[in-house]
């Protein structure tokens, strides 16, 4: 229902900013942009529904049987040692509070030594938070605000980096791979820069799918799994599937603290071990964030797919208001000079020219033969597509040049961050596309 919701209300919206409006009061059309952004909300709200319950229906019944056995395990013991249950809460909180400040039933390594502190600080830095380690002082808890403020936007701004880096790797790998292909095809190569000359990256026309990068850093992100998984497996004595498990709660930056690696007090070849264990997090961090991202663009494309398709359902609402305000053509037998008039003026063929800013206010400005007259209504209308114009062209002038349009923006240039990044370096974003 909710999808239906969303799909319908797109239309919606996409009828009114296409087909034209027969209310008096103008209406502010949604452009593409807006439209995109609220289906992305409503679809986000839909996987979110969805999610809760498929987790509310695996986990739910684990949680009642666990519930129910602690309760029991309560009972047995106060009954056993003839402690007050009462007394038993009271210590059982006191230890949740020395949990917080990282005091476990097993022995594990200091938390705030130099080493616990630097793993501290990588997670937060990373916005991993596992949340094993926290500041239990006011000092600490205020260095850290304005501490993750720097470190996380300038972590952020590393991860852009390498992923703009990584683009433009696979993005000439690819590039060789294509142009071996094509020679061993008897395919001639223009030199690239007899085409693009000034291009920062010196690529030629041809550019990478999106689905050829994405196929590769998933495969590099599973690699880099599998390998931290069978490390994690031995030295942690954790399961493999919790192992894949904690790698992707940490390279994601989730970080639910349910496993953390590198925790316990000694470990067999420790220095190697918190070395490898650093440089797997890091590898699989920056895989996983340009993993997303690319992934994003294929989200995106398919954002643009679905209202592509959104613009064709309103096609005969377009069709009807087209009929019913289209005059046919003065047929031969007539005699030169009459027309007809109705309501003080002639009915006449709607012009493209003046059409977009005529939809706005409901009335549409005919093309007119020479002698006919106008009403005051389409004379005013006929002032703001002049107005409008003459605005667009200042706003042109001021910045040096007109914007380009949608049309070859492909819904991908003009982003922010990493879309920023990733415009006009694969094929799927490309503005030539």
């Amino acid at each position: 229902m909710l999808l239906q919701w969303c799909v319908c209300a797109a239309a919606v919206l996409m009828a009114q900013r296409r087909a034209a409006g027969g209310c008096c009061c103008p209406r502010a059309p949604m452009n593409e942009d807006n439209a995109r952004f609220c289906l992305l909300a409503g679809l986000i709200l839909l996987y979110l529904l969805c999610g809760a319950a498929i987790f509310s229906a695996l986990e739910h019944p684990f949680e009642l049987r666990a519930r129910r056995l602690w309760k029991q395990q309560l009972e047995n013991f106060t009954q056993r040692y003839r402690v007050n249950l009462g007394a038993l809460h009271t210590l059982l909180r006191q230890y949740e509070e020395a949990n917080g400040a990282g005091i476990r039933v097993d022995a594990l390594r200091p938390r705030w030594d130099f080493s616990g502190a630097f793993y501290f600080v990588g997670t937060v830095v990373s916005t991993i938070g596992f949340g094993m380690t926290t500041p239990a002082t006011i000092a600490g808890k205020i260095f850290l605000i304005f501490y993750g403020l720097i470190g996380c936007a300038a972590t952020i701004l590393f991860f852009n980096l390498f992923l703009e880096r990584i683009i433009t790797m696979l993005a000439y790998i690819m590039r060789w791979c294509h142009e071996r292909r094509l020679r061993c095809g008897g395919v001639g190569v223009m030199s690239n820069r007899e085409e693009t000359p000034g291009e920062e990256d010196s690529l030629e026309g041809w550019k990478p799918s999106v689905y050829y990068v994405m196929l590769i850093l998933g495969v590099a992100s599973i690699v880099i799994a599998c390998s931290a998984s069978t490390l994690y497996s031995s030295m942690e004595n954790w399961s493999y599937v919790d192992s894949l498990y904690f790698c992707f709660v940490a390279f994601s930056t989730i970080g639910f603290g349910d496993l953390v690696s590198s925790q316990r007090q000694q470990y067999e070849s420790q220095e190697a071990y918190r070395l490898g264990n650093c440089l797997f997090i890091l590898m699989g961090v920056c895989c996983i964030y340009s993993l997303f991202n690319v992934i994003s663009i294929v989200i995106k494309q398919t954002l643009n797919w679905i209202l592509g398709k959104l613009r064709r359902l309103p096609t005969h609402l377009r069709q009807k208001r087209l009929k019913r305000n289209t005059v046919q053509p003065i047929s031969s037998h007539c005699p030169a000079g009459r027309h007809r008039y109705k309501g003080g003026s002639v009915e006449t063929v709607c012009d493209s020219e003046t059409d977009a800013g005529a939809a706005a206010d409901g009335v549409y400005v005919g093309r007119r033969l020479s002698g006919e007259m106008i009403s005051v209504n389409e004379f005013m209308v006929s002032n703001k597509v002049s107005l409008a114009l003459l605005q667009k062209q200042l706003s042109e002038t001021a910045h040096q040049g007109p914007r380009q349009s949608y049309g070859h923006q492909n819904g991908f240039s003009g982003g922010v961050g990493a879309l920023a990044i990733m415009n006009n370096r694969l094929q799927e974003t490309s503005v030539d596309r």
